[in-house]
């Protein structure tokens, strides 16, 4: 089994391991403000993207449901992408608050601002309540079942970096919190909670148990020795078999996610375009499993991150349908 290569020492950079090269972060942004922008995960925005495009995927498919669109849901595109980014933000401080102890004994993650020691605890408190009280003012701009939507996306992400502590599941709770989003963005522009975002918010998660496997695959080794759980570690050899279960759902619930939506308002043409989204989604999940290496730990990071071609596909597809 091939090593994982130990982080880069940057004592004076304070780099996080699994940063992006030359990301802007650590070329352009203030030094002070360094620390706290690689707490949020500013320098890997992979993660931002994640959490953001089921949002987009909710807001295009409740816009073919109804077959309306209005001013209001370019703020809510808008309002999408600056709240995922803050509350994508928030989560991760509020991760390695929970996980201080776990990450510095994690070659890929003993870098990060807490364990290395650039950010205290106290200090990560503050910042993650700044990043969620403006997320919540953003919130405050939608109707009243979207806002109480978000308010109970708390929830998952409360409970998220606990869950590798008690379930070889955790992948599963990232899910619930990450793909929130497809809920309160159909939400924010229908007024109502319908069953056509509740069927995408299940494709999404099948989707997390997809990406989110590839990604643990980096730590397995680490997190054998300090007794963390995850679905990489549970599938091992079998995690190939695995995700393609988890591919299957996805295309299968988001397929079906298009016709509850779609059917009878919109038009055959549009239908079968935005049918089009989870079958090329599904070929480009289908690309990354003939890469799959679970013993190669940058290959690994290297497929997780592709992850975002992965959810921009579908969204195409209906951005299309949405024209017609």
């Amino acid at each position: 089994m091939q090593e994982q290569a130990p982080p880069p020492e940057a004592p004076d950079t304070g780099t996080v391991a699994d940063a992006y090269e030359d990301n802007w972060v650590d070329k352009w942004a203030p030094a002070a403000a360094r620390p706290y922008l690689r707490l949020s995960r500013a320098d890997r925005p992979i993660g931002t993207w994640l959490l953001l495009l089921p949002c987009w995927w909710g807001l295009a498919l409740s816009m073919l449901h109804d077959q309306k669109a209005g001013w209001f849901d370019l703020w809510i595109f808008a309002g999408c992408a600056i709240g995922a980014f803050l509350m994508r933000g928030a989560g991760c401080t509020w991760n390695d608050i929970t996980d201080r102890e776990y990450d510095g004994q994690v070659a890929r993650t003993r870098s990060r601002p807490i364990p290395s020691g650039q950010v205290t605890v106290r200090g990560a408190a503050i910042w993650m309540c700044v990043q969620a009280l403006i997320s919540f003012a953003i919130l405050l701009t939608f109707n009243t079942a979207a806002i109480r939507l978000g308010v109970l996306a708390l929830l998952p992400v409360a409970i998220y970096p606990f869950a590798k502590r008690f379930t070889w599941w955790p992948q599963v709770f990232l899910g619930l919190a990450f793909n929130w989003g497809a809920l309160l963005a159909w939400t924010a522009h229908s007024g109502e909670l319908q069953a056509p975002a509740v069927v995408l918010y299940m494709a999404g998660i099948a989707w997390t148990l997809f990406y989110d496997t590839i990604y643990a695959h980096q730590d397995t080794e680490d997190d054998a020795l300090i007794g963390v759980k995850s679905t990489a570690r549970l599938f091992g050899e079998a995690t190939s078999q695995w995700l393609r279960r988890f591919l299957m759902a996805t295309v299968g619930l988001m397929g079906l996610t298009v016709i509850f939506a779609l059917v009878p308002n919109a038009s055959v043409l549009a239908l079968v375009i935005a049918l089009g989204g989870p079958w090329a989604m599904g070929w480009h999940m289908a690309w990354q499993l003939r890469g799959l290496d679970i013993h190669n730990p940058a290959k690994m990071l290297q497929l997780f991150r592709v992850n975002r071609d992965t959810g921009i596909i579908p969204l195409v597809f209906f951005a299309i349908a949405l024209l017609l």
